[in-house]
C-alpha cells in the first residue's frame, strides 16, 4: 500500500496497477466460473477471432494452468475501480525479451460495460506495464475490421495501424480485414508505473 492510500478491506481483490476507471490484478481461481461464462459468450469471443465453440470447464482450467505458468504470457483481471467488479481479461502474450516485443490482448466480458472507456484505459495500463515494467519496445495487436469500437479504443490508447491483411478473417460468412496495430515505447508516455517505479 502506498502512503496516503486508504486501507483496503480484507476481501478486496489484489491489484497490481490502478488507473482512474479500472484496476488490474492477477487472474484468480475463484473467478473461473465468471471467466467460463465470458468465454462462452460468442459476442465476447467474436472480436478476439477465437473459434466460436463452447468451452468446457476442464478446457478453461487447463488453459488457465498453462497461461499462468508460461513466462511468455502475463494476464490480468480487469476490475471496475469504483465497484471492484471483474469486467474482463487483458495481457501480453508471445513476450520476447530479446527482441523486446509482445502482443496485446483484451476482452471485456461484461457486455453492458462496453463503451465506457474501460478498454482504452486497460490498453494504456497494459502498454505501460509492458514498456515500463518489462522493458519492451514494440507491442502489437491484431484486430478485425468489424470491431470498429475496439480499433477506436486502441488508437486512443496509443496504437497505430501498421497494415492490413485484406479479407483474411470470416465471421458469419462475411470476409473482414485483419488489422495490425502497434505502439513503440518511444511514442508512449507512462501514465502510472514510471512514477511508482522510480
Amino acid at each position: 500500500m502506498q502512503a496516503g492510500e486508504p486501507e483496503r478491506p480484507q476481501d478486496a481483490p489484489i491489484v497490481n496497477i490502478v488507473g482512474e476507471l479500472i484496476a488490474l490484478g492477477p487472474q484468480r481461481r475463484d473467478l473461473w466460473p465468471l471467466y467460463l461464462r465470458w468465454l462462452n459468450d460468442f459476442r465476447v469471443l467474436a472480436p478476439l477471432g477465437a473459434p466460436l465453440r463452447p468451452l468446457t470447464e476442464e478446457a478453461e482450467r487447463a488453459q488457465y494452468e498453462e497461461t499462468s505458468s508460461n513466462p511468455q504470457q502475463v494476464w490480468f483481471t480487469i476490475y471496475a475501480r469504483a465497484t471492484e467488479r471483474p469486467l474482463g481479461i487483458s495481457g501480453l502474450r508471445d513476450i520476447d525479451p530479446g527482441q523486446r516485443t509482445a502482443e496485446f490482448v483484451i476482452f471485456i466480458g461484461e457486455r453492458e460495460q462496453w463503451g465506457k472507456g474501460y478498454g482504452t484505459e486497460t490498453a494504456r495500463l497494459v502498454l505501460d506495464y509492458g514498456f515500463t515494467a518489462l522493458g519492451l519496445h514494440n507491442i502489437m495487436l491484431k484486430a478485425f475490421s468489424f470491431n470498429e469500437r475496439g480499433i477506436r479504443a486502441y488508437r486512443r490508447a496509443g496504437f497505430k495501424e501498421m497494415g492490413r491483411r485484406r479479407e483474411a478473417h470470416r465471421l458469419a460468412g462475411k470476409p473482414y480485414d485483419v488489422v495490425y496495430m502497434d505502439c513503440l515505447a518511444s511514442e508512449f508516455e507512462s501514465p502510472v508505473l514510471q512514477h511508482l517505479l522510480r
